[in-house]
This record gives structure tokens, sequence and C-alpha cells, in this order.
């Protein structure tokens, strides 16, 4: 890095707050590097900010950097020097990670501390001092099996993160291997980072390897990385995802890439419940019970099967149900993987707790460059809205204020001019609201797909655009998620949840799969001008800025 401080775009404050200036010329270096460490809070035009927190630091740790790293990137890029205290906080994190290490010992666990000072500490805290026994030693303590994940959730609240090299019990044994040549395919192998991430996750058998968290953009093939973890463990494998357009992608995938007999694969889904060597269920039925005082009658399936694997597609969803489950299954190997482990509910710390620390989280950014994923230009259109829904905006509550924004009948024209500018694209119209959807469907003579829609008719519709039969489709956001429809090359985003990062990142996803020919994916976000949607689009926008996008402001 040559410059002058004068140039540096950080500003760190004694808050662990970090500024950084969009304009200085090492803003996108300095971003890069950051992004390891910290998580972006805010991104408005000119200036960005991150927060150093407790996880994002030891996530960090996870991934193999090192205090002194994190330091170097602070100093070398701010413009005045970081407070002391922050540097001496991020010492103090980056020490603790691996300070507590949870080990097998004979039927039951072992809890080891560096230093008396930590087991001190750790006896009286409230939460962890209930599920830790007695001394076994002068800085060990012994620990039932069944506590394992719930010490792991209250050790990372009480600020010390436990390495558990406790290890994992192996599942029944499984046949299973990559195919030379698919149908989609005349050779197939992993990509490098797939495979880097499967050996990361892996970790050679070790039992630091076994759990964890794999992120990489939507397009990246997220898919193949868990298929690369089954292949490599050669054992039983539940795998857990967001709907049954998910489940089905994962079974063409398991048919089309590997030499699994089709009858190894089954569906535990509210149509079949079938319990297989490779079993797909998703979340929804997971979570089901008959009433709030019930028990979840599925979660059977947890135990159906001695499971080598258990993978947890789109990690930063799972239910908060699923996580008090597998939080009595540490000793099952398990595998998250998302693009983003933003979750709107607060709970990434129950991630990096029970299923496990961030083992890869590859930039958007590197992968576009190495052309592995589509280059994308992102646009936020501004429209304005009638003098009648101005009028019954000024008088509605928060709420109805958003969504009178968001059904703004104005996008209409707006999608055709955006529509006519892209003949020969295959386009993808996604929102929130069904009234507004299929308002747009009729208006623009286009199929509409949503949770309504038989899976039967979904998959037509699917497999027509896969083939070129039809160009535009629309979407409510049942398909935010797991949707492989590989050659869409713009989106355009009509309406989304409140703020959601998570669903922005998805979004973009559906359009990033490499083209052909190279032309480039274009992603717009139609906005109704000067209103609640507005603001909340500046919050959904964080997460794609974090990883180097940029957005166009169309007025």
């Amino acid at each position: 890095m040559a410059s002058t401080t004068h140039d540096n775009p950080l500003i760190v404050l004694s808050d662990r707050t970090v500024l950084l200036d969009t304009h200085s010329p090492l803003s996108d270096e300095a971003r890069d590097k950051l992004a390891r460490f910290a998580e972006m809070v805010k991104c408005p035009d000119h200036i960005h900010t991150y927060r150093l927190t407790d996880l994002s630091t030891w996530n960090a740790c996870a991934l193999g950097m090192i205090d002194t790293e994190m330091e170097a990137v602070l100093i070398g890029y701010s413009k005045f020097s970081p407070p002391e205290s922050v540097l001496a906080k991020l010492t103090d994190l980056s020490g603790r990670y691996g300070r507590v290490v949870l080990e097998r010992d004979g039927d039951d666990l072992r809890l080891s501390v560096s230093d008396d000072v930590t087991a001190t500490a750790l006896r009286g805290d409230e939460n962890v001092g209930a599920l830790i026994g007695e001394r076994t030693g002068p800085l060990t303590f012994r620990v039932a099996a069944a506590e394992r994940g719930r010490l792991k959730q209250a050790l990372v609240h009480a600020g010390y993160p436990a390495q558990d090299r406790a290890g994992y019990l192996d599942g029944e044994s499984l046949n299973i291997h990559f195919r030379r040549t698919t149908r989609s395919e005349n050779t197939f192998r992993l990509r490098d980072y797939q495979r880097e991430a499967v050996d990361l996750f892996c970790r050679n058998g070790s039992n630091l390897g076994g759990s964890g968290v794999i992120c990489l953009p939507c397009g990246a093939g997220k898919t193949m990385v868990g298929l690369g973890a089954i292949e490599r463990l050669q054992q039983t494998a539940l795998i857990l995802t967001t709907s049954m357009t998910s489940v089905k992608q994962w079974r063409r995938e398991l048919l089309d890439k590997t030499d699994i007999d089709e009858e190894a694969i089954a569906e535990y889904t509210g149509e079949t419940k079938q319990i297989g060597r490779i079993t797909l269920s998703t979340y929804q039925l997971m979570t089901w019970r008959p009433d709030k005082a019930a028990d979840f009658p599925h979660f059977k399936l947890f135990h159906a099967r001695p499971w080598g694997l258990i993978i947890y597609d789109e990690v930063h969803l799972l239910p908060a149900p699923v996580f008090r489950i597998t939080a009595d299954l540490q000793a099952r190997r398990r595998l998250g993987m998302t693009a983003t482990l933003v979750r709107e509910d607060g709970r990434e710390a129950d991630v990096f707790a029970l299923i496990g620390p961030k083992r890869v989280d590859t930039p958007w950014r590197n992968l576009e460059t190495d052309g592995w994923i589509a280059r994308a230009v992102c646009a936020e259109v501004r429209i304005p809205m009638s003098e009648k829904n101005r009028l019954a905006y000024a008088v509605a509550d928060k709420r109805g204020q958003f969504r009178i924004a968001a059904e703004n009948r104005e996008k209409i024209a707006e999608i055709r001019r955006i529509l006519a500018d892209h003949i020969d694209a295959k386009v993808l119209i996604i929102g929130e609201y069904l009234r507004q959807l299929h308002d747009v469907a009729d208006r623009l003579g286009v199929d509409l797909v949503t949770g309504k829609t038989p899976a039967a008719q979904r998959e037509s519709l699917y497999n027509r655009f896969r083939q070129g039969m039809i160009c535009r489709l629309i979407l409510s956001r049942v398909d935010n998620f797991a949707l492989d429809l590989p050659d869409a090359d713009v989106m355009i985003q009509i309406s989304g949840m409140f703020g959601s990062r998570q669903e922005e990142a998805q979004r973009l996803g559906r359009i990033l799969r490499p083209k052909p020919d190279g032309r480039q994916a274009r992603f717009y976000t139609v906005v109704s001008r000067e209103t609640r949607e507005e603001d909340f689009a500046r919050n959904r926008q964080r997460f794609l800025v974090e990883q180097g996008y940029s957005y166009e402001i169309r007025q």
C-alpha cells in the first residue's frame, strides 16, 4: 500500500465503529480487508459505517486471521492512529478464541481452560456454571455429553467461544462418487474454491473439522460443496432446506453429479415421508406442529438414522425450533451453507455456537473477477406516486405507508421500460405482495409463480424458462432461495421485505450464474420516491455494497 495518510479511507472510533470514506483511492482495497473482521452497519453514498463486534472478530479468528493482521489493516488504512482501546480489545477478543477447549473424555466431555482466572470466571458465570460439573484438574471440568450444545451457546454469550475438539459419531457408510461426465458437463470436477471449502470443512477428518458454515455467493455452487462433503465423508446425510423447489434441485444435482442410486435418495416432505441413506426435507415441515403446546412430531427425523452429516441449506434462515434440536446433535457433523450470515433476528451467535464458525467466506467480487459468477450492474429506479396514493400515504401508519409505496401501480410503466431495454434478455420479476404480482402478471401477460402454484405447474414453468420457451417470469418471495434458473440475466425487484439484506443478496444471486457469451447481469430495484420504501432500500443494499457492488440511482 503506497499512500499518504491523507489518502487513507478509515477513521476508527473508540466505540469500535469504523468509518470508510468511499472517495478515497484506497477504499475498495481497505473495504475488502476490513470486511473480513468487521460488520457493515450502514452505507450512505459517501461514508460507510462498520462495527468491530465480538462475533465478527471470532469468525475472523476461525478463518485463520490473527489480531496483528487485524491491527495492521486498521493502522495501515486509517487517516489517524486508531484508539489504543480498540486495538487492545481486538487483542483481548482474539486471545479469548481457543482459550476454552472441549474434548472427549470417555462417555463425557472435558472442558479445559488456559488459566485459573478464566476457570474462575466460567465457574462463576450463571449460565456456564450450571452446565459444567466438578473440577477434574486445576484447569479442567467434567461436562455431560448431552450439554455440549447448550454449553457452547453459553460460552459464546459469556465471551469465551469454545474450540470444539470432541469429535463426531460416524454415520452409516454410503458409497457415493462424483461422475466423470454429467448431462450438463462433459467433464465434471469441483472448482478449486469449492474443493478448498470441502477441505476446510473436513480438515482431513480431524476433530477440528466436521462443523462450520460455508459462505459463498448465490450462483457459486454451494450445493456442489454440500455434495463434495458427502462424497468426502462417504456417510449417510440429512439435508434440510427451504422449500420443495430446493428439495427437487438437490435431488437433480445428486443424480446428475454423482453415481448414487435413485433409490438411496428419499424425500421427507408434505407429499411423501420416506427416509433413505440421503434424505431431503424442509424447515417448514420440521417446524410444523398441530398447536403451540404440542411437540414437533417430525423432529424424529433427526434420530431416524445415525446420520454422518446434517446439511443446513440457507443456514441464515434456520428456524428457532431447529436451533433447539441442533443443540442436542453436537456429536453429528454439521454443515451450514449460505450467501450471507446476516440474520434479521440477530441470532448469528447461535449459528456460530451450534452449527460452527465460518470456515469459508469468499468475496463475491473475487469470483466475479475469476469468471465464476457474472458481472453485475445494480440500479435503483425511483418513481413518483400518484396524487391519490400520496394522500393515502400521508394518513397511513408506518406499516401501511410501506405497503402503499411498495404496491405503487406507477411501477408497471417502469417495468415496461426496462423490459423494452432488454428485449432479448431472460428476465425475472420478483416481489413481496401477491395482489401486486397478480396485477403485474395480468397487465403484462407474464406467467406468475407463487406459493399456491401447484408443484407440477411450477416445475413446468421453470423448465420452459430454462429451455427458452418463455423469457419472462414473475416470482413471489417463495422463490427467493435455492431457485436454479441459470440463464436468467435480468432481475426486476418491485417490492421486498422491510430492509432485509439477506433477501437482497439472494435475489441478486438468482442472476449471477456466468453467461456463455459473457454478458452482464442487471439488477433493478424499483422504489417509490420520497417514501419509507426508499429508506428501507438503503438498508437492503448494505450487504451488496459490502461485497463491492455500487448502485446507480435513477430518478
